[in-house]
């Protein structure tokens, strides 16, 4: 087999197993048509986000290592880890070694709404969903069952406005934002958005899903005069490219 079909048949078992496709009948409630766009809660996969937005995530990363755009990948709000497990295979089965994934989440679940700061997330609860709380050590254990923890993949275990502004990440090719809320959303952008390299991608997941975090973008957005075209991935997701 030719080294690139056995990248991309390696990259599309990745896929399949994170996402739980091969056993999807074991998915109570789940179909196909759910699991390709991200809109069932997985009892047993390592990722919710979808087969259509994880497509997404390797469309970006192929494009910034063909482009040779300088970065690090990123996921803020990881969940299971499914996507950031995805990234370190990409890395791997691309013998890429001058990238690292950086994992960010509190490993804790969703902050409590900071109404005061935060207007948006006023309602929301997704600090009391314990389906969302996912251990780091747990997190750790999934990379362990792909093979793929290793000195590449780096974890920020804490609240974004406490972990992002001091992170060590020099500069990013790859940011997907999974924060859900307003605060998350925004602490997320205001941190990474300044290291993410000219002709790097900024992937955010909820943009069409949940209103408070689109809000957050469109604001930051127009605080800093970007309008680099928001590309629309599927039903919940969008993304930009930088171009300045």
């Amino acid at each position: 087999m030719p080294k690139h079909a056995a990248i991309e048949y390696y990259l599309e078992l990745l896929k399949k197993t994170i996402l739980y496709e091969i056993w999807l009948e074991h998915e109570q409630g789940a179909t196909p048509e759910s699991r390709r766009l991200g809109q069932d809660w997985p009892a047993i996969a390592h990722s919710m986000i979808g087969r259509v937005r994880m497509d997404n995530i390797q469309q970006c990363m192929e494009s910034v290592v063909e482009d040779n755009i300088e970065g690090d990948f990123i996921e803020t709000g990881v969940w299971r880890g499914g996507a950031c497990i995805f990234m370190r295979g990409f890395l791997r089965a691309h013998g890429i070694t001058d990238r690292r994934v950086w994992v960010a989440d509190s490993f804790e679940g969703l902050p409590e709404p900071d109404v005061v700061n935060y207007p948006n997330d006023k309602g929301y609860m997704f600090h009391t969903i314990d389906y969302l709380k996912v251990s780091l050590e747990q997190v750790m254990e999934n990379f362990r069952k792909y093979d793929l923890l290793d000195e590449q993949v780096r974890f920020l275990k804490g609240w974004f406005k406490d972990t992002l502004p001091t992170s060590p990440i020099e500069s990013i090719a790859v940011a997907r934002l999974d924060g859900d809320m307003y605060s998350s959303t925004m602490d997320s952008l205001s941190s990474l958005y300044p290291k993410v390299s000219v002709g790097g991608y900024v992937i955010i997941d909820d943009f069409a899903a949940v209103p408070t975090c689109a809000a957050a973008v469109c604001d930051y957005r127009k605080e800093f005069g970007i309008d680099d075209p928001l590309v629309i991935i599927d039903n919940a997701g969008v993304y930009w490219r930088k171009t300045k």
